[in-house]
């Protein structure tokens, strides 16, 4: 039987946007198989269950088919099953909407450079680590 390492598995079904970022949360542990923590380099077979934390939500799929390469959304749906449960899906809705106002800029700043861009995105990406 055909085995893929997670890391590249998670990011061929588009869990996650890089590979890089795939390994960086195997080994910050947010990444498991069944109840274990795992590297990135662990390999995984069909059938397995695996929990995933990302932007603060706590996710599972069940792996239905192995690849190794990134393939468009519509192609990587059928190799895995979301079992997330509704609650943890429903967080997001429950805890943030309608408690802060969306993002805004001053009037003729124009758009967000790239370094204030990325500047954003690492304040997101922190906030959102507190709840991991």
């Amino acid at each position: 039987m055909k085995k893929v390492r997670i890391d590249k598995w998670l990011w061929s079904v588009r869990i996650f946007k890089s590979r890089s970022i795939a390994s960086e949360a195997c080994k910050t542990g947010k990444v498991k198989i069944g109840e274990k923590n795992v590297k990135a380099s662990s390999l995984v077979s069909g059938g397995e269950h695996i929990h995933v934390k990302k932007n603060g939500f706590n996710l599972e799929f069940t792996i239905v088919k192995l690849i190794d390469k990134r393939v468009s959304a519509t192609l990587a749906a059928p190799c895995y099953e979301d079992i997330t449960p509704e609650e943890e899906l429903n967080k997001y809705k429950d805890w943030f909407i309608g408690k802060a106002s969306s993002e805004q800029r001053l009037k003729g700043a124009g758009r967000p450079t790239k370094r204030e861009r990325r500047d954003l995105d690492d304040y997101k990406e922190s906030f959102y680590d507190q709840f991991d």
